[in-house]
């Protein structure tokens, strides 16, 4: 699949789940409790706190695989860049984290999604966040202009990976952090294999390998680089769909186990003098 049309297989399916919140579904189980949720990938990632910290809509369009504002350390003051924010439920916890005196950035290719997340803003009083549109492959901020990149398991839809690492480095401040949730795997995994979990894991495949990652990070300038797994996947989480598929779960059981990961991934810009800018 070519980048143009991965790009618009993403984009059309941010804009279904944008509708869906609208109207009473959820975009893949959400934030839904287990019990009630198909999607173990992305269910319960918020808690009871969280989630009344902000509009219900906005928990209902989330696509997100972890919840990097709960890992991510934020400081009143500073500014965050949220790459496809989405509805704007990263966005809007951090702008509550960073406080008045600070900033909450989202950026999103999607328009159906930027209406839903400039109406969640609206819902929520929040004067210091802001949603751009543009590409995370070119990011519309200028260099080292935030604190902290967060981002909630879009880096993996991307077709140019390497790119997007580059425009993170590029628009953090000097001693800035990069925070992301996102979908990785770990090993070696047939090409097969790989492209039929993916499809289901990050409904478009796209993960890059934990030791790719990495190498991916460090080529654009970061270091400090660390890959913390929060959810592990196995095939019977992948059953039903697998099925759908015309996949035998319990033959590719002992291929799959431990190798596709939610991870929070996180590295440093150096500060001036010691690395690139």
């Amino acid at each position: 699949m070519g980048t143009e049309n991965i790009r618009e297989t993403v984009r059309q399916r941010y804009a279904e789940a944008a509708k869906r919140s609208q109207t009473g579904g959820s975009s893949c189980c959400g934030a839904a409790p287990a019990s009630d949720c198909c999607d173990p990938i992305t269910s319960n990632l918020y808690d009871a706190n969280q989630a009344g910290q902000i509009p219900e809509e906005a928990l209902k369009a989330s696509l997100g695989c972890g919840n990097p504002t709960a890992l991510a350390m934020l400081n009143p003051g500073e500014t965050v860049l949220d790459l496809g924010s989405g509805g704007g439920i990263d966005v809007l916890l951090s702008a509550r984290r960073v406080g008045p005196t600070g900033k909450a950035y989202g950026l999103d290719m999607t328009d159906e999604m930027l209406a839903l997340a400039n109406e969640n803003k609206r819902k929520a009083g929040a004067t210091n966040v802001e949603f751009l549109r543009g590409e995370i492959e070119r990011i519309p901020l200028p260099d080292n202009s935030v604190d902290v990149v967060i981002s909630n398991c879009v880096i993996n839809l991307s077709s140019d990976k390497a790119q997007v690492l580059r425009e993170a480095f590029r628009v953090l401040k000097p001693g800035g952090r990069f925070a992301v949730s996102d979908v990785v795997t770990r090993g070696e995994i047939r090409p097969e294999i790989r492209k039929n979990v993916l499809l289901w894991v990050g409904c478009v495949a796209g993960a890059l390998d934990e030791e790719d990652y990495r190498a991916k990070l460090a080529a654009a300038g970061f270091e400090g680089i660390e890959v913390e797994p929060t959810r592990i996947y196995r095939a019977e989480d992948a059953r039903e769909f697998l099925s759908a598929e015309g996949i035998d779960a319990d033959a590719i059981a002992p291929e799959v186990e431990g190798k596709f990961l939610s991870a929070f991934v996180r590295a440093t810009k150096p500060a001036v003098g010691c690395g690139r800018n």
